[in-house]
């Protein structure tokens, strides 16, 4: 062996064959430290021949724990080959790495995949030479090791580059890598549509400073990298862009930085979204939330902020502020008269012309159904008085709603900065009042704030709270003013509400039911009137006074638009025992008016009951007379108006007898109110009229006195009856 190895080396200097055991020179343990170092190497030492078969002529120790086969089984019994264990779909590539090797007499270095004894495969790794022997045919002498989990781990790697590489290129989000200073490095197909690119290429070129050329604002680059460095990533990070072709949209990204293992910034990763629906739809929900949605105009969500930085910048400059109220004083006559649908168009003609009144730094707000408000920054009090006088001009002039001319009037109410209010509350509140003052003065009128108009809101307040006491307390009370026939016999009495305070003494109807109609309290106070008057007609009959007993009540516009009136009715009749044929139901001529339909239908419930209707201050109100007809009503109430002075005759006369032949002509009952004279019952007994009710009669009276004069005119009827 030690001869054909020398054999081999004279023959071919570029043969360094591996220095077997058997073949060692030297010190006597040489060989047996060769091979100790060679059994523990993790892998295989061989020597093979140079053809196709390589058919082992030695291997190391690590052999058995590489391949499976102990050595004796590959060098002796040469029960396999290299060339057998190579994968079939290897072979080709080693042999073609093995020949070059050979022709180049250079070192070669080869993977494959090798099938062990135990039928498992492995990834090796071939290092080695081809040296010739002594015959000059060429063997094979290398290492062989197992480089199964580094193949695994590149084929891993390989994977997940072409997977985020499939992911990177398909992905419907915008990716993105970008250097610290502003450059696109990387950037997929979806990326450069959405910033309006033909390819990735053309955004990476044509882009080279994302903060100049890409954000609108520039100061957002900053912004998105001083977030990253502070949080480590971005998350919707919203901002507005340009397109290549200049048009604007909105992304949202999410990116965080990459970054050497010393800490050093590689670049930015991320993805971009376009958001520019997402951003119109919120836009559009904003806008409808701090909108109104008939008009156009701002609603109450935008005028406190805008408010209050009007005001703080009127107290830097030293400037005033004006805050005015605008009410319509006959939209509900408009929207009753002809329709919701114009009553929306007149709201809708008068916005306009809010806006043509005012500047740029104004603010119009509808603040609620025919109410407008009005900010006035940077205006002394001339200039207020002007544009408030324009507004009042502008709006009184006449328009046509649905075909028709309409004249829209309104009331004013103003409060100053700083003088009536240093907050939006108080200004607000101010002008309100001031409005309020200006609809009591007889409307149509520009009221400005004064000290006095808050005390007279302080009273009513008080006398508000006062009113809602009065309910627990039992300071309400009901008196009942007679009405009589021509001959002066009882028909009936009018129910009429009285209220006498600990805190203000005896307060007039006039001034505490709008208020009760203002707050909601007359639902409540109607009721307790209703109920107290059918059970004082059901005494009057104990008592045998049934023949004068029927009682009216007035209804309420509140109560008689809610949807349960006929269910009250019904249960204040049957807890008192009254019979309904004994009360009458007295609505005012302006409940007629609106929703005909809608009244028709309730009147109409109502007289199923058995009920009585009448109308009170008839031709005081607006109804059409063509409407009068289709409602179901007994009796008509001439109003004190048109009793005054029909004992003068003439056209004194003349509405009294229409309104007795009208309501005759549809067989109606007719009442005359405010009868003060002889000769005023005598004229209009003469024309036909029923019932008469006034002072010549009697004033209302306490229910005892009620009593009393029933039985006064009974005593007196029964005297007639004998004479």
């Amino acid at each position: 062996m030690s001869n054909m190895r020398d054999a081999v080396h004279l023959a071919h200097p570029g043969y360094r064959p591996l220095p077997l055991p058997a073949m060692t020179h030297g010190a006597p343990d040489d060989g047996r430290i060769l091979r100790v170092l060679m059994d523990n190497l993790d892998g295989m030492v061989f020597r093979c021949q140079g053809d196709d078969e390589a058919r082992f002529l030695f291997v190391s120790g690590g052999c058995e724990a590489l391949t499976g086969y102990a050595a004796a089984e590959l060098t002796l019994a040469q029960s396999v080959t290299l060339a057998q264990m190579i994968h079939a779909e290897e072979r080709e590539v080693v042999r073609d790495t093995v020949q070059a090797a050979l022709l180049s007499r250079r070192p070669y270095r080869v993977e494959y995949r090798i099938r062990c004894r135990d039928g498992c495969e492995k990834w090796v790794l071939e290092r080695g030479n081809v040296v010739f022997d002594a015959g000059g045919q060429p063997l094979r002498e290398g290492f062989l090791e197992d480089v199964s989990d580094q193949v695994r781990s590149q084929h891993r790697l390989a994977e997940a580059e072409l997977r985020y590489r499939s992911i990177f290129e398909n992905s419907v989000v915008g990716m993105f890598r970008t250097s610290a200073d502003g450059q696109y490095l990387e950037a997929n197909g979806t990326l450069a549509a959405m910033y309006g690119y033909d390819s990735p290429e053309e955004l990476i070129y044509g882009m080279r400073d994302i903060a100049g050329r890409l954000y609108v604002d520039p100061g957002r680059r900053a912004e998105f990298a001083r977030q990253i460095r502070e949080r480590g990533r971005v998350i919707d990070f919203e901002s507005e862009v340009y397109r290549a072709d200049g048009r604007r949209i909105w992304i949202a990204e999410n990116a965080y930085g990459v970054h050497r293992t010393g800490g050093e910034l590689l670049y930015y990763e991320g993805t971009v979204e376009d958001i520019s629906e997402r951003r119109q739809y919120q836009a559009r929900l904003e806008y409808q939330a701090t909108h109104d949605p008939l008009t156009g105009l701002a609603n109450r969500l935008v005028l406190d902020p805008r408010l209050a930085r009007a005001l703080a910048r009127a107290e830097a400059k030293g400037e005033k502020l004006a805050v005015a109220f605008v009410d319509l004083d006959n939209f509900k006559f408009v929207n009753d008269s002809l329709g919701h649908a114009a009553g929306d168009l007149l709201l809708v003609e008068v916005a306009l012309r809010l806006r043509a009144c005012l500047g740029g730094d104004d603010l119009v707000v509808r603040y609620g159904g025919d109410e407008f408000v009005l900010v006035l920054p940077r205006a002394d009090g001339e200039a207020i008085a002007a544009t408030l006088e324009r507004v009042m001009a502008e709006i009184c002039y006449p328009m046509l709603i649905g075909g028709r001319e309409v004249v829209a009037m309104c009331t004013v109410g103003v409060g100053v900065y700083p003088e009536d209010g240093r907050d939006g509350h108080s200004l607000l509140k101010n002008a309100d009042l001031a409005m309020h003052h200006g609809k009591s003065r007889g409307k149509s009128l520009c009221q400005f704030y004064t000290a006095e108009l808050n005390a007279a809101a302080n009273e009513r307040f008080s006398l508000e709270s006062a009113l809602r006491r009065a309910l627990e307390h039992r300071e309400l009370h009901v008196v009942y003013q007679p009405k009589v026939d021509a001959r002066g016999l009882p028909t009936g009495f009018e129910a009429l509400l009285r209220w006498h305070s600990p805190e203000f003494g005896t307060v007039s109807p006039i001034r505490f039911i709008p208020l009760a109609e203002e707050t909601g309290l007359i639902l409540p106070i109607t009721e307790f009137v209703l109920r107290t008057a059918c059970r004082e007609a059901v005494s009057w009959e104990r008592l045998g006074l049934d023949a004068g007993g029927k009682v009216a009540v007035n209804l309420s516009a509140r109560l008689f638009a809610e949807p349960d009136l006929v269910e009250r009715v019904a249960a204040a009749l049957g807890e008192t025992g009254l019979a309904p044929e004994r009360l009458q139901l007295e609505i005012t001529e302006s409940l007629l008016i609106g929703d005909v339909e809608a009244t028709v239908a309730t009147l109409e419930s109502l007289k199923m009951l058995g009920v009585q209707i009448a109308i009170d201050d008839f031709g005081t109100g607006y109804s059409s007379l063509a409407y009068l007809k289709r409602f179901p009503i007994d009796i008509l109430k001439i109003d004190r108006a048109f009793v005054g002075e029909c004992d003068w005759g003439g056209v004194h006369m003349a509405i009294p007898r229409a309104i007795v032949s009208l309501g005759h002509s549809l067989g109606m009952r007719i009442v005359a109110e405010g009868i003060e004279r002889e000769s005023q019952l005598d004229v209009l007994a003469a024309q036909g009229c029923e019932e008469f009710q006034g002072f010549l009669i009697a004033r209302p009276l306490a229910p005892e006195a009620a009593v009393a004069f029933l039985q006064g005119a009974y005593q007196i009827a029964a005297e007639e009856a004998s004479a």
